[in-house]
């Protein structure tokens, strides 16, 4: 066996432990990576002391900008989560438009509300509230849900400042404006087809009617007064002002000479570090001081948002560990010229490594970091431009997003909120979120043909 085969095949097989570990072991991702990193390492040939070197080394370059970027994002989402964000965004597209076109301002409402929440949390605080207009309107639930869901679904996984895309574009070495920018392009029609389109077609086809036992909790619960609530522009406002400030930096090197002032001060305020910062500042001082917070509670509120911010950090580097290792192993050499003579585009691989990986274990997080992991060293031998990386980026979103089934923590939360049967969560959330990444890498690979 050559040493070139015996590279692809030591890859095979740290990825099948990975999985192993992963799925039937059910440990921890962020170990699980690690341990097939050091198998992989010392089955091509690292030198024990070497493979140390090489792990800390990619573990603490790897984690620069994405452990300071999902840290901030997360204290800014938890912010506007204690602050009733999500029930005003959704509360106000509700009232605004008409019952003929709800399920469109539905499907905006979890596009927005999924820059700051994660999709768990979105669903267990959005999909009570449909409930209401639900069994007013006599509908199926669904007609209003899947629009909702597909909206979140698209920004958890196409647009940053949400953790995978942070951590897929920090694994990929994307600009994180392009990313942001193919994200709103490629996320908008995803969710608008699997959301509202969807939405209709499928609530024809199955009568989900409101939980009864879930709508009775909600009712004896002690809901949040409207007018405690921030204002519906302020919310807006905070949501967008991050991806305006990278969008504007990124714009800002592209058509502004290098010695200009302006450019200078925008390439700043628009790093995505310095942009998170800012609205992390913003969010703690006027839905936080502004709304009567303590320093103790504010010290708590972050404190506790960067719990679940250090698991998603320490995946990322560990990804960045196996990512490395790949790179140093030669493996995308070999795996470009089979890509060329296979004719794929690098999005199109990105799209296939990240669905078979969702398929296999579940997890959308995972998915987008071994998936990005295993597309990196391809980027890299392949001088992949700027703008077909960060479409490299979407397309492996779009795969960590589709094809949810039984073994994704995401389908059993739809199934409980929703009230449905396992057939009906397969026939509704499981072909909506397959819409969502199916659009998605449509749309990446074709606006790859242009850039």
């Amino acid at each position: 066996m050559t040493s070139t085969t015996w590279t692809l095949v030591a890859a095979v097989l740290a990825i099948a432990l990975l999985l192993g570990l992963v799925i039937w072991v059910r440990l921890q991702a962020f170990i699980a990576l690690l341990i097939a990193s050091i198998g992989f390492g010392l089955a091509t040939g690292t030198s024990p002391g070497d493979l140390v070197e090489l792990i800390v080394e990619e573990m603490g370059g790897g984690l620069g900008q994405v452990a300071l970027v999902v840290g901030l994002g997360a204290v800014f989402g938890h912010v506007l989560q204690r602050a009733g964000a999500a029930e005003r965004l959704a509360s106000t597209l509700i009232d605004r438009f008409s019952e003929k076109h709800v399920a469109w301002g539905l499907g905006f409402a979890g596009f927005l509300v999924s820059i700051a929440v994660f999709i768990d949390v979105a669903i267990v605080i959005l999909v009570p509230m449909l409930y209401t207009i639900a069994k007013r309107t006599g509908k199926s639930l669904l007609f209003y849900g899947i629009p909702l869901c597909a909206g979140v679904s698209v920004t958890h996984t196409f647009i940053p400042p949400t953790p995978g895309p942070i951590a897929t574009a920090g694994i990929m070495n994307a600009d994180l404006g392009l990313v942001i920018l193919f994200g709103v392009i490629c996320g908008l029609p995803a969710m608008a087809i699997a959301g509202p389109v969807f939405g209709r077609w499928i609530s024809k086809r199955i009568f989900v009617p409101v939980p009864a036992d879930l709508d009775a909790a909600r009712g004896e619960a002690d809901e949040r007064d409207p007018d405690t609530l921030p204002r519906f522009g302020a919310v807006v406002g905070a949501l967008l002002l991050p991806l305006v400030l990278i969008l504007a930096g990124t714009t800002s090197e592209a058509v502004l000479p290098e010695d200009n002032a302006a450019r200078t001060t925008l390439a700043f305020i628009g790093h995505p570090v310095i942009a998170l910062l800012l609205t992390c500042l913003y969010t703690l001082y006027f839905f936080g001081v502004r709304r009567g917070a303590t320093r103790d509670e504010l010290q708590q509120m972050t404190t506790s948002a960067l719990g679940p911010a250090g698991v998603i950090i320490l995946i990322t580097g560990a990804g960045s560990v196996f990512g490395g290792l790949l790179v140093e192993s030669g493996i995308g050499d070999v795996l470009a010229g089979w890509m060329s003579d296979m004719n794929m585009p690098l999005v199109l691989f990105g799209f296939v490594t990240a669905s078979i990986i969702r398929i296999s274990q579940g997890s959308g997080t995972v998915a987008m970091i071994t998936g990005a992991t295993l597309t990196a060293p391809l980027a890299t031998t392949m001088g992949a431009s700027d703008a077909v990386v960060a479409l490299t980026c979407i397309a492996i979103a779009s795969g960590a997003a589709a094809f949810s089934h039984v073994n994704d923590s995401g389908f059993w939360m739809a199934n409980r909120y929703f009230g449905m049967s396992v057939a009906d969560t397969l026939k509704s959330w499981t072909v909506m979120k397959t819409i969502v990444g199916l659009t998605g890498c449509v749309a990446a690979t074709a606006l790859s043909a242009f850039v």
